[in-house]
């Protein structure tokens, strides 16, 4: 059986659905439940925060960037042995990709994937400056898209109990029952900055501090039973597993760049690597050195435009980096690790293995893109098609002659060309789901255990 879920919603971004959805994983956490996390869409920051409040990774369900097949295998992978998933929205319910309505809803948004699932939505509602008005709002919510299934409302920063009273009126009135209603309190905020919240790795014990905050909250103001009693799934589909590729004969080590600089990446990926006989082995390059029989590497996207000094002051790993690079080693890099490769960020050197500097700018770069391999690279075939997203303030200008990684249309409608291909380097800004092409994991570790016997 498919373990029974409830997807946490809202009418708009900044409603309250990190701080109750994050809440209600550790609240049902500690009352007993096996809690699996889920983040609608591409995003790795809040799955931080998921996987702190249940002890368990945090997992994305983005149809966009995996296509609508896989969101089913997924999501029975990821909440295996759980007695209930908590599905994070992105967004307003109905938002997703821009341009990309087939019906009521978005492709990829909080309502494709409910529907996907067969999991009844919960509207995390923010009640400032409302009255009977939520009413309306609700009766919208639960009519616009009969796939949908809203189940309940939460409602959050309520003023009094006078306001409460009025709300669970208007409530009644939509017919929508209330699960909760979280008084109005800034306590409890966790700090942002350009991309969105401060990761959990960063917040460090603030972070489980936060987490711990959150749980009480929803603890004491939601009802946990009724939500239990909701919680439901349709998928049928089989469990995805990382068990799709050849193992290499050849054992190989993949070093994995962790650590606050080095946050963004999905659980598949590293499941996907052991699949394909690699042994992965996490390193922070802020203090450690490569690790011993690396070869190859894996960097995945964070934000080392805030600590560019201390990327730069351990010299030691840039030196191995470099060296594994020459070596012509399999190196896979995604946004941060793409600048990391560059000869210098924001004038703090960098490992030196792409010719060029990148530098963070006030302008910010966020979207879906449909992208083609404009060559062959130890990832993919010249011609392989993805679809992949940008997520990144920073910019990096080449020196001298290169061959991208990816081409697609940016803003406007323009052709770019991201990122670098060279010897074992693929490098670029676009962020990729592993999952939607294990072929190319499994391409990647056959060319470290290539590479591996060549040196």
């Amino acid at each position: 059986m498919s373990t029974p879920a409830v997807v946490i919603a809202a009418p708009a971004s900044g409603s309250g659905k990190t701080t109750l959805a994050t809440g209600l994983m550790g609240a049902l956490c500690r009352a007993g439940h096996r809690v699996a996390p889920f983040k609608v869409g591409p995003d790795f920051i809040d799955p931080g925060y998921h996987a702190l409040a249940a002890g368990r990774p945090g997992r994305n369900l983005d149809p966009v960037l995996v296509g609508e097949p896989l969101i089913g295998p997924l999501y029975r992978h990821g909440s295996d042995d759980a007695d209930i998933a908590v599905v994070e929205g992105v967004m307003g319910l109905f938002d997703g990709r821009i341009g990309d309505t087939a019906t009521g809803a978005a492709r990829g948004s909080t309502a494709q994937v409910a529907s996907l699932l067969g999991a009844p939505v919960v509207l995390v509602v923010d009640a400032r400056g409302q009255s009977h008005s939520v009413a309306a709002l609700l009766h919208g919510f639960a009519t616009f898209d009969p796939g949908v299934r809203l189940a309940g409302v939460i409602l959050n920063r309520v003023g009094s109990p006078r306001h409460e009273t009025v709300l669970r009126q208007a409530c009644e009135q939509a017919g929508v029952t209330v699960l909760g209603s979280i008084p109005r309190s800034d306590e409890l905020a966790v700090p942002s900055r350009h991309l969105g919240l401060v990761t959990a790795v960063e917040h460090g014990r603030r972070a489980g501090a936060a987490v711990e905050a959150m749980t009480e909250l929803a603890a004491r103001h939601v009802d946990l039973n009724a939500v239990m009693s909701l919680a439901d799934s349709r998928v049928s589909d089989p469990p995805w597993t990382p068990q799709r590729c050849e193992p290499v004969a050849e054992a190989v080590t993949v070093a994995l760049a962790a650590g606050r600089a080095f946050t963004f990446g999905y659980s598949e990926h590293a499941e996907l690597l052991r699949a394909a006989g690699a042994d992965v082995v996490a390193f922070d390059p802020l203090n450690d050195p490569l690790p011993a029989e690396a070869a190859a590497l894996v960097l995945p996207g964070g934000f080392p435009e805030e600590f560019g000094t201390e990327l730069s002051a351990n010299d030691a790993v840039r030196g191995q980096i470099r060296a594994l690079a020459g070596r012509g080693a399999p190196i896979h890099a995604e946004c941060a690790g793409l600048t990391y490769l560059v000869d210098d960020l924001d004038g703090h050197p960098m490992c030196g293995v792409l010719a060029g500097s990148a530098r963070f700018t006030d302008t910010l770069t966020l979207g879906y893109r449909d992208a083609v391999a404009v060559a062959d690279s130890s990832l993919h075939a010249l011609g392989d098609r993805t679809v992949g997203h940008e997520f990144h303030r920073t910019t990096v200008r080449f020196v001298g002659e290169r061959q991208a990684a990816w081409r697609y249309a940016g803003r406007g409608g323009a052709a770019v060309d991201d990122g670098a291909v060279h010897r074992g380097v693929h490098a670029a800004y676009l962020h990729t789901h592993p999952a939607a092409h294990p072929n190319a994991v499994a391409r990647f570790v056959a060319a470290a255990a290539t590479s591996k016997l060549a040196g």
